[in-house]
């Protein structure tokens, strides 16, 4: 996908502005219009301003460090489940500012024998005007304002489905996109699907192709997703199971049936450490374990956790 200018642009114009405001309590009309405005550079962090400080033109939203004001992702299609797991979110802005973002259209890093390394997502911190700004963008010219809450396409199958959640302006919904990016011309909801895979575009390259400053994202805890393979599986370059203070049966899968359904549980970067791989903080993929005392062989995914994230 091509880079985003240098600079976050596009100021939506008074007129626009209001109408967002005026409409996402109730299912209100479309902003009239657009405008380009000067861009600005990321700041390397950035006070949240109260929701009482804010002019009346603006979106008001979430302020807490944990609280999702816009986030888009993509999962479902003809994948494994596991893999799915172990894929964050695109594009994550969080109340204070903070953005922690990853873009899929980048080659990962090179694989450490069966081992496949995710790239490492970047955060950095936007100043509350730009925060604005992104907002009154995905609420207008990227059309969550008015969208509804599915779009299909049914001339695709075994796509994936991108998702737009968004707290902000008296909205809080979240906006299904089946098969975002593969519209034909006169497509039923042309017009908004377009919307659509622009908004995904600019969020998933927001720094501009490295041209923004941002840092790698550590996290402080992952998700380990742990598969059963069997007995007697050959893999040339399986490791000895790494832990003393973990067992698989410390990977179970969520009581809650609309949880995840595959064993996992929360690892330490210490213990994920342990397994000796290299760069893992994006993540890894088919990490094969033999396992501590039963004779099976155990595949393992780890997953970054985001700071709204707990397991």
């Amino acid at each position: 996908m091509p880079n985003l200018p240098r600079r976050i642009a596009s100021v939506v114009s008074t007129t626009s502005i209001a109408l967002v405001l005026a409409g996402c309590s109730a299912a209100g009309a479309p902003p009239s219009g657009a405008a380009s405005g000067p861009p600005s550079e990321l700041p390397s962090g950035a006070a949240s301003v109260a929701p009482s400080a804010r002019p009346a033109d603006q979106v008001d939203h979430p302020t807490g460090a944990r609280d999702v004001v816009l986030r888009y992702e993509e999962g479902g299609g003809f994948v494994n489940p596991s893999f799915l797991l172990a894929q964050i979110p695109h594009f994550t802005l969080y109340g204070d500012g903070r953005m922690v973002f990853r873009d899929p259209s980048q080659d990962p890093p090179p694989a450490e024998g069966s081992i496949i390394r995710m790239n490492p997502a970047r955060t950095a911190m936007l100043a509350e005007d730009q925060v604005q700004e992104l907002l009154k963008f995905a609420l207008g010219e990227g059309g969550l304002g008015i969208a509804r809450a599915r779009y299909d396409n049914n001339m695709v199958a075994d796509a994936s489905t991108a998702t737009f959640t968004i707290d902000a302006g008296g909205l809080h919904k979240t906006v299904q996109v089946y098969a975002l990016g593969m519209d034909v011309q006169g497509q039923v909801d042309a017009v908004a699907r377009a919307q659509f895979a622009n908004l995904a575009k600019r969020l998933t390259s927001i720094d501009a192709g490295g041209t923004i400053p941002t840092d790698v994202y550590i996290p402080t805890s992952y998700r380990g997703i742990l598969i059963d393979s069997g007995g007697g599986v050959v893999v040339p370059d399986k490791k000895a199971w790494p832990w003393t203070d973990l067992r698989p049966a410390d990977f179970q899968p969520d009581a809650d049936p609309n949880g995840i359904q595959i064993p996992h549980g929360v690892m330490t970067a210490d213990q994920v450490g342990l397994l000796g791989v290299k760069d893992f903080q994006g993540g890894l993929q088919n990490v094969a374990l033999a396992g501590p005392s039963d004779g099976k062989t155990y595949t393992l995914s780890i997953r970054p956790l985001l700071p709204d994230e707990t397991s």
